[in-house]
């Protein structure tokens, strides 16, 4: 396969060899903030999401959380690898640029939700064991596949991560769920570094020679083991949890998770796009997201501004 365009958020494919403008957008430089965040038990309620029925905060969508949390340390370090195995293949400067602040964010990322499992774990969240699972999970998948798979399934997810992290900055519903804790901190920072790096890993693997059967084979086989591991470390967690078994408090929490900003139809359709052909993460642009969030979180007086260190 040909070298991508040195700007491909300014194109969109549409699968059948056409090229369509989507602005004026041009990359911008992938910047690797230096932050820490700051837990104490007297400051995370044991059910943090606040968006649910009662006042002790939804049951539910607190263990999802708490389980996505876990997976993104060794998550995070296999998707450096998999670039980092495959950068020698970059020849264009300004995608080589990009990988080293993608490498940057994504060190930063792992670092800061190691700090909130450990503060999870001491809530009752069963984050370290969930981390173990998926860091023998990743590393089996390394020795077993191909060279460019483990890069197919980085992209992947990446793609998974950005439209959650699109949705969070841009649907208030999901912000709401996470009330004013650290938690929703934590995320809204790593919501915007995703949506700033999210065609990174994509670009990447199209400049080492990635098949487009190998990159859709990677989305459906990823999904379903990405879904099915969520949501089977949900329900163990949530068996854990003695709150679970009040009934109403767990049927309603459950009604709201069906209504979540999350699994929109809207959502699951921009999910699927990644496996049209001719897809790049640069097809829905997110600039005006980036111009409103970056200094929203980190301008002169942005929330985020006293993290940073």
């Amino acid at each position: 396969m040909g070298q991508p365009p040195a700007n491909p958020a300014a194109t969109n494919r549409d699968g059948g060899g056409g090229v369509a403008d989507v602005g004026s957008a041009v990359p911008r430089p992938i910047k690797t903030r230096r932050i820490r965040f700051r837990y104490s038990d007297d400051r995370l309620a044991r059910h943090y999401v606040t968006g649910g029925p009662y006042t002790g905060g939804d049951l539910v969508m607190s263990h999802i959380v708490a389980v996505l949390s876990a997976v993104f340390p060794e998550g995070e370090d296999f998707f450096v690898r998999s670039v980092r195995n495959s950068a020698g293949d970059v020849t264009d400067p300004e995608l080589a640029q990009q990988v080293k602040g993608f490498i940057g964010q994504e060190v930063t990322h792992g670092r800061e939700h190691r700090d909130l499992n450990d503060q999870l774990q001491k809530m009752g969240y069963p984050t370290h064991r969930i981390d173990r699972y998926t860091k023998a999970t990743l590393e089996r998948l390394e020795r077993l596949t191909p060279r460019l798979y483990p890069l197919a399934v980085t992209a992947a997810l990446e793609h998974y991560t950005a439209t959650l992290a699109e949705t969070l900055l841009s649907d208030e519903r999901a912000r709401e769920l996470l009330g004013d804790n650290e938690v929703r901190s934590i995320l809204l920072w790593h919501a915007l570094e995703e949506s700033e790096h999210k065609a990174v890993a994509f670009d990447v693997y199209r400049a080492a020679g990635g098949s487009e059967r190998m990159r859709k084979t990677a989305m459906v086989i990823t999904s379903i083991t990405f879904i099915g591991n969520v949501t089977v470390n949900t329900i163990l967690s949530m068996l854990a949890d003695r709150a679970t078994y009040n009934p109403v408090r767990l049927l309603k929490s459950l009604w709201m998770l069906r209504r979540s900003p999350f699994i929109t139809r809207q959502v699951r359709r921009s999910l699927v796009e990644y496996l049209r052909t001719g897809f790049h993460p640069s097809d829905h642009d997110n600039t005006a997201l980036l111009d409103e969030w970056t200094p929203k979180l980190f301008g002169d007086h942005g929330t985020l501004v006293d993290r940073l260190t």
